[in-house]
């Protein structure tokens, strides 16, 4: 098993009060000879000082009389000036950060560390033009407690930022992330499940991934590959030389591969003894061009059965030559901690965190307002600084680190909050934020954007409407885009905060004023006087379109997309598909800027039937079914499982910050998922049989895979008998079982997705202790069980 490694001393007693250190004439001092140790340390530390000072720090081999920055190598730390020879021990790619009043020693243990060591030393300088200072607080000693910290770097179309970078921003990209911890980037191969190129990319697939691998060696960082078996077959030997003249063609054109991570399945499906025989003559390829890299493999599978895991892990335990360890990513039903009794202690386990996806994913925002869902979408930008936190925390013990799941820039601050817990899971999220506005924002704005990017957490919790917070967060992004120097003010980081709080207040504002139409449509369709229904619902059809004939806070609207044409053409950043060229679903939020936010296109649907209708008496019926949907009859029951006040209702509910990505407890999802519609990607609800659903069947209780959902009610009436009617909505279309908790079958294995709305009596032996519990069970393999609405009707 890999080593976990100690971290974090402190070398300066906490009584010693802090000073500042003038660095603004620093000799930058290089006591280490070496070429291969030094790598571009040196560069590095000169290079980002005079980007944001204008001074280009002088280089000498001795310390001089006045003040300097020195790197050294714990081994050489003699030749520094007493006082800066740390005495803490420093494990491998760690370092010593020594301040004191003549200057800092950068005393790292490795290569890596003097990188490592030189990224915190930016993180802590306060870099204005011609000043450079830093204070004696910034000393202390600290080792990495994870081996394995990165994140995935994808050339590919599928992404919302990466396949528009240039050679030099993915230099300065991955240098970024190296200052923060980071020792591994994953990169991609030119066939994946994605198209061949697009509009986007500035070189081709094959030669963007070489220089990547070339970027990672010239920093000493590990080079992974994410490569998913995208053939048809893998056991004719036709098939297998194609795929192995592919591999063969992909290793010898980059020139560092460190690590092979191939998924078992998303895609790429096949079944264990198939892909664990196709994995060895892979892995004899690899071995032709990068000798020492192993092979890394995940169980993933959206479709999973007993068999299939049984199968897995016999061949993991029986750690072949070629084998590095076990991926826990995305669609994995077994948790972590499972895994990793399943395995031998000697199997490393490595995390693959989707920090990218705010629903249907590994770790969606716990319940997450419907608004959201359709506006933000799939893949907005989503700086989640405390949760991510939260969901590293609880399963870091289980493995020897992460590289995530990335598809862009939308998770820029997930990113460095995770390389930073995974350098030292005790480091607190406000002091990772105020190192990522202090270095690439600036000293002068380091803490209102350190707080501003945690107001934008904060915006996603609770209803939309009843959260004010969101109008306040934007009156703080306002106030620094005020005051912020230019350069703050086209710097990308700063922007994609800024439209994140410009989006989220115009989002809360039309929903405040959407809400209040769409009940002012309902008041005047429930009060139709006799003869009147006609010219009520022409009444009512104009409030609801006022949404877009006469829409509000147009100010905010403009912004928004200003914002977004400036970051696309900064950093490439792809938030509209027509105008930015993004793949649908993938970041382009902006695309869902006017989607209706109340059940207008629903109303409206049904009011253009309702006029067709000649007699009056049955348009004033069919109206009142209508704006009655969810009325369940006297002394009945009506749930809606994507609304929180439904939620008391649902068993077996975790805390979120123990099981984050659902997979022993239910969680709320999104998707109208019927037969004719896109899935949760087009969360707009239209095309079931050519109409358009109502906004409720977008959001449902789910639990994963064979995991039971469990609804429970009381205080039933003992002597009544029910009706039960369900809609069942949602991205997967499982197959579904219905039973009590006594035993009783309310509904045998049926297909979902083909109809919305089911209704069964429910056996008066059921109830006749006015309590039930109904119980969800979806056959083996598939994706899981989701409800969406409940009606118990007395009948």
């Amino acid at each position: 098993m890999i080593r976990l490694l100690l971290f974090w001393t402190l070398l300066l007693p906490c009584c010693v009060a802090a000073q500042t250190i003038d660095l603004s004439r620093a000799t930058a001092v290089n006591l280490v000879s070496d070429k291969q140790v030094l790598r571009r340390s040196l560069d590095v530390l000169q290079e980002e000082v005079q980007k944001r000072t204008g001074i280009r720090l002088p280089v000498a081999t001795r310390i001089p009389a006045q003040s300097f920055i020195a790197l050294v190598l714990e081994k050489d730390k003699q030749r520094l000036p007493e006082g800066y020879r740390s005495a803490a021990s420093i494990g491998p790619e760690g370092y010593s950060l020594v301040a004191g009043p003549k200057g800092v020693a950068i005393i790292g243990k490795d290569a890596r560390g003097l990188l490592y060591g030189v990224g915190r030393c930016l993180r802590k300088m306060e870099m204005r033009a011609g000043k450079l200072t830093i204070s004696s607080e910034a000393t202390l000693t600290s080792t990495p407690k994870y081996p394995i910290r990165g994140h995935q770097l994808g050339y590919r179309p599928k992404t919302n930022a990466y396949d528009a970078f240039t050679v030099a921003r993915f230099d300065q990209y991955i240098r970024d992330l190296a200052l923060f911890g980071a020792n591994s980037i994953e990169i991609v191969p030119p066939r994946t499940d994605d198209d061949a190129t697009s509009r986007h990319m500035v070189l081709p697939p094959m030669r963007m991934i070489a220089e990547q691998s070339r970027i990672c060696a010239d920093y000493g960082l590990d080079v992974w590959m994410w490569y998913p078996n995208m053939g048809s077959d893998y056991s004719h030997p036709d098939s297998v030389r194609k795929e192995l003249n592919e591999r063969r063609e992909v290793f010898s054109k980059v020139p560092k591969l460190d690590a092979l991570f191939v998924p078992g399945g998303d895609p790429g499906d096949l079944e264990p003894d198939v892909l664990f025989a196709w994995l060895e003559k892979e892995a004899a390829v690899l071995r032709e061009y990068h000798p020492k890299a192993k092979i890394w493999v995940s169980p993933q599978v959206f479709r999973p059965t007993q068999a299939w895991f049984d199968a897995f892990y016999k061949h993991v335990n029986k750690e072949y030559p070629w084998f590095g360890g076990v991926v826990f990513g995305p669609w994995i039903k077994t948790p972590v901690q499972e895994i990793r009794k399943l395995v031998k202690p000697s199997i490393p386990i490595r995390h693959y965190p989707d920090i990218t996806h705010n629903y249907a994913s590994q770790y969606p925002v716990p319940h997450w307002d419907l608004a959201w869902a359709m506006t933000l979408g799939r893949e907005a930008i989503n700086p989640r600084p405390n949760d991510e936190k939260a969901i590293h925390n609880a399963f870091d013990e289980y493995g020897a680190g992460s590289i995530s799941y990335s598809e862009g820039t939308n998770d820029d601050v997930n990113k460095f909050v995770w390389s930073d817990q995974d350098w030292n899971p005790e480091t607190p999220v406000i002091e990772t934020l105020r190192d990522y506005a202090r270095l690439f924002l600036g000293p002068d704005v380091a803490e209102p954007v350190a707080q501003g990017l945690l107001a934008l957490e904060q915006n996603g919790r609770g209803a939309v409407l009843a959260n004010d917070h969101i109008d306040r967060t934007l009156v703080q992004w306002q106030a620094l885009e005020r005051s912020a120097p230019a350069a703050v003010l086209s710097n990308a980081r700063f922007q994609m905060g800024l439209i994140r709080a410009y989006f989220d207040a115009y989002t809360r504002r039309r929903l405040l004023y959407e809400t209040e139409l769409e009940q002012e449509a309902r008041d005047r369709l429930s009060a139709i006087a006799p003869g009147r229904s006609l010219a009520a619902i022409a009444e009512a059809r104009q409030l609801l379109e006022k949404a877009w004939k006469m829409p509000v806070q147009a100010a905010l609207r403009s912004r928004c997309m200003a914002l977004g044409d400036s970051l696309f053409r900064s950093i490439g950043a792809q938030l509209t598909i027509e105008k930015h060229g993004a793949a649908g679903g993938r970041g382009n939020f902006l695309d869902n800027i006017d989607i209706p936010l109340n059940d207008a296109p629903w109303l409206l649907s049904h009011l253009a039937q309702i006029e067709k209708v000649e007699s009056e008496d049955e348009r004033l019926r069919q109206l009142a079914e209508m704006l009655h949907r969810t009325d369940p009859g006297p002394g009945g029951f009506y749930d809606h499982f994507g609304d929180p006040a439904s939620w008391k209702r649902v068993l077996g509910q975790l805390p979120w910050e123990q099981d984050p990505g659902s997979l022993v407890s239910p969680r709320v999802s999104f998707g109208v998922g019927l037969v004719g519609e896109e899935w949760v990607d087009e969360i707009k609800a239209t095309g079931f049989k050519g109409q358009i659903t109502p906004r409720a069947w977008m959001k449902q209780a789910k639990a994963l895979y064979n995991l039971p959902l469990k609804i429970a009610y009381s205080d039933l009436d003992r002597t009544a008998t029910y009706r039960m009617r369900i809609s069942y909505t949602g991205r997967f279309r499982s197959r579904m079982k219905l039973v009590t908790d006594d035993g009783s079958v309310i509904h045998d294995f049926l297909q979902t997705g083909e109809q919305p709305i089911f209704e069964f009596d429910v056996p008066r032996t059921v109830t006749a202790d006015g309590a039930v519990t109904f119980i969800w069970n979806c056959g083996e393999g598939e994706r899981g069980s989701q409800v969406t609405e409940i009606w118990l009707m007395r009948k």
